[in-house]
């Protein structure tokens, strides 16, 4: 095969992909966005006026959604939604939403490469978590993604509601852990754009903060003080 061919084939599969992406993104319900942080600044971080709830209203603002949606993996908190204020925003402010998902299994802070791999190969089975939205609990992914989306439509929202997954890590590095929230950005990636598409979005959420959060370069450089901190419980800025 000549060269010449070659790169014809490879920009029309690229030219393809991307006009497969643009057009799911017209009739799907979720903008996959990407990782929002590395570890937390303060705890809770998911919390009116906070560093990364500003980061969420401002991105959300930015591109003229009236809503933004952050992934979890579940813990003890209920996920309620709450109100970020953005003067870019018409309204002047975002209402952020959020989703968890709930393993049956044990509570995991680091990674199950197994899981990962099983993950990356086939998809998240849909019978294999339960989920949480505003101290509501979800037996189905269909169901808590319904609520989201009438969540979102009930406040105005037209088109899909960014995503971002939450991201943190309590120990280690970010590079090798994905984070808080990863497995449940790959469901509905995968859900909503197809196995392609969800690689896609997983390896352009990754380096989202990165490139794209201002809080990122404070996030590492003092990442293990950070992590230190709240494991100790220090982070907690509401106990007084």
């Amino acid at each position: 095969m000549k060269r010449s061919t070659l790169i014809t084939i490879i920009m029309a599969i690229i030219l393809i992909f991307g006009a497969y992406l643009w057009l799911m993104s017209q009739i799907s319900l979720i903008e996959p966005v990407g990782r929002l942080s590395v570890t937390k600044l303060g705890n809770p971080d998911m919390f009116p006026n906070h560093g990364n709830a500003a980061v969420l209203g401002e991105y959300a603002a930015k591109t003229g959604s009236k809503c933004v949606l952050v992934v979890h993996y579940g813990g003890d908190s209920n996920y309620r939604q709450f109100h970020q204020e953005s003067f870019l925003s018409a309204s002047g402010e975002v209402k952020v939403l959020e989703l968890a998902f709930i393993d049956p299994s044990t509570y995991k802070t680091y990674v199950d490469w197994g899981e990962v791999i099983y993950s990356f190969l086939f998809g998240v089975p849909e019978d294999r978590y339960t989920y949480r939205a505003d101290g509501i609990f979800f037996e189905t992914f269909d169901e808590a993604l319904m609520y989201i989306d009438t969540e979102a439509q009930n406040y105005g929202q037209e088109g899909p509601i960014p995503m971002f997954y939450h991201g943190t890590v309590r120990t280690g590095g970010p590079y090798l852990n994905p984070g808080c929230g990863f497995p449940l950005y790959t469901q509905i990636s995968w859900k909503e754009y197809g196995r392609f598409g969800a690689y896609y979005y997983i390896a352009k959420g990754l380096i989202w903060p990165y490139l794209s959060n201002k809080y990122y370069p404070y996030e590492i450089s003092h990442l293990s003080d950070l992590q230190k901190l709240y494991n100790e419980g220090k982070l907690d800025y509401t106990i007084t």
